[in-house]
């Protein structure tokens, strides 16, 4: 069976991953200091091919046994977590990604970076294709996360090239799904959290900044098929759907039968006023393309936070 390593693996994204991997006949480690991440998003996994190790990957990584994949996920992901924790943001980023990178090369195993469509900053092109390099304020407060993905990226290009590392990068859009933390920040549990409860739906700015949103199950297919692909260069997933975060506020309300109304809160500095992925390159080299319409993925999702609120 392959061996694959999953860090950040008890964060959202992360654990999904691991359950889809083993689910694929893998036998998976998975690392996290659990900064961010919960160990209740993985425990369902102990009585599989699953070893988690408490670990923080900026410190050097060792790793008994044959090793086949790395995926790397460890980072803040959700602008409450950057904003407060800027510099483990850039050491994961940073630090993370070469220790990743030197275990893959001693194990000639391959790896795969999650890096984001925040490398795009806030883009003066759109729809967004992997070919445009983005428009970043690297000393902004939302650098620290934009500019970690970048370097990142950078890196791993460059053991590519030096070494010989087999490497994958995926950018990943907005994604969502169930076990989001309920204090995420990120559109969909926030609004979800706030609709559950009866309270304001707070939206920044007046809502007409746009996103483009993807459930959980599609996004891991993209990033599996990416990893079992020849596809070296970076590849968007996402979903190409765009819609206003108003209109986002206006189907969690629906969807949740909350008598919530929508409030508009001051815009954070340097937010994106436009997200929206070209797939094309996925859907040519990888024949993927997202599945799950909206209403059903936050159906799915609104009965995962009602159980967490105790509702």
């Amino acid at each position: 069976m392959p061996r694959a390593l999953v860090t950040g693996a008890a964060g959202f994204l992360g654990s999904h991953l691991c359950e889809r991997l083993l689910d694929r006949g893998f036998t998976v480690v998975g690392m996290d200091n659990l900064l961010t991440g919960s160990v209740a998003n993985i425990e369902h996994l102990v009585s599989r091919d699953f070893l988690f190790i408490k670990h923080d990957v900026t410190n050097y990584i060792h790793l008994d046994g044959p090793l086949d994949h790395i995926l790397h996920f460890a980072s803040p992901a959700s602008p409450i977590d950057y904003l407060k924790l800027p510099i483990q943001t850039l050491k994961v980023g940073s630090l993370g990604t070469h220790n990743g990178l030197g275990l893959a090369k001693a194990k000639k195993a391959r790896f795969l970076l999650a890096s984001t469509s925040e490398v795009y900053g806030d883009p003066l092109t759109h729809p967004q294709r992997e070919d445009y390099w983005g428009n970043v304020n690297p000393v902004g407060p939302r650098g620290v996360y934009d500019e970690a993905k970048r370097f990142a990226e950078a890196m791993v290009m460059a053991y590519h090239r030096v070494h010989g590392v087999e490497t994958r990068i995926v950018r990943i859009f907005n994604t969502y799904g169930p076990r989001m933390r309920l204090d995420d920040g990120r559109a969909i549990p926030a609004f979800l959290s706030q609709a559950l409860r009866g309270e304001d739906v707070t939206v920044f700015g007046d809502g007409s900044q746009t996103r483009s949103l993807c459930y959980v199950s599609d996004l891991v297919d993209g990033i599996l098929r990416l990893l079992l692909s020849d596809a070296v260069d970076p590849v968007n997933i996402g979903n190409p759907r765009e819609m206003t975060i108003r209109a986002l506020a206006e189907e969690v309300i629906a969807t949740t039968g909350s008598s919530s109304r929508i409030v508009e809160r001051p815009l954070p500095i340097d937010d994106p006023k436009v997200r929206q992925p070209d797939i094309t390159r996925a859907r040519t080299l990888l024949d993927w393309e997202p599945r799950v319409p909206l209403k059903e993925g936050l159906a799915r999702t609104v009965e995962y936070f009602r159980q967490k609120l105790g509702l």
